[in-house]
């Protein structure tokens, strides 16, 4: 992708690391936030979602920016419940060298490991992972890094690091995901 308005196009001068864990909802919704701003201000996202796979609301949006955002799907299909099985790891693999290749391609301004901390809560692949990744980034690049227990390691290599709480949730009260707003 070097075409003369690659070399025209704007980079950030210092991109940062951040981390949006807790058990709290808004974790990804913070980060497709960020992606929506990005690409609004015409920064290329590379965004990878662990864990997760199929054409949720969010996705089918983005779609609009297919310019300016790459989405890709690293996830069965299904919940880990007990043990992850091979399929799990095969992909997790897969997703992080992709995102790695996407973080020090020079192609992206931001790259977004969504539920990647998820991934390591269950031993798709270590915490050491996740901070050699942000050891690798380059300067002008943001890294997101998303999910719930969230690694003390990553979180002290973070520039930002926020904890969603849960006060209160619907779901407590049987209400089940709702198009539009939890997909």
């Amino acid at each position: 992708m070097n075409s003369n308005s690659d070399q025209k196009r704007e980079r950030l001068s210092q991109g940062f690391v951040h981390v949006y864990t807790g058990q709290g909802k808004g974790k990804s919704t913070a980060a497709l936030g960020l992606t929506l701003r990005a690409a609004g201000a015409g920064l290329r996202v590379f965004l990878a979602q662990f864990l997760k796979c199929g054409q949720f609301s969010e996705i089918k949006a983005l779609k609009r920016f297919d310019d300016l955002v790459t989405v890709r799907q690293y996830g069965s299909g299904g919940f880990i419940k007990d043990q992850p099985e091979e399929k799990d790891f095969a992909l997790a693999r897969q997703g992080l060298e992709e995102t790695r290749q996407a973080l020090l391609s020079g192609e992206y301004d931001m790259v977004i490991m969504d539920e990647a901390n998820v991934a390591v809560h269950h031993g798709l692949f270590g915490p050491k992972a996740l901070v050699d990744m942000i050891d690798q980034k380059p300067k002008h690049v943001e890294l997101i890094i998303t999910g719930r227990h969230a690694d003390k390691r990553v979180i002290e290599k973070a520039d930002l690091v926020t904890e969603l709480l849960e006060v209160k949730h619907y779901y407590s009260e049987g209400t089940s995901a709702r198009k539009g707003v939890e997909f």
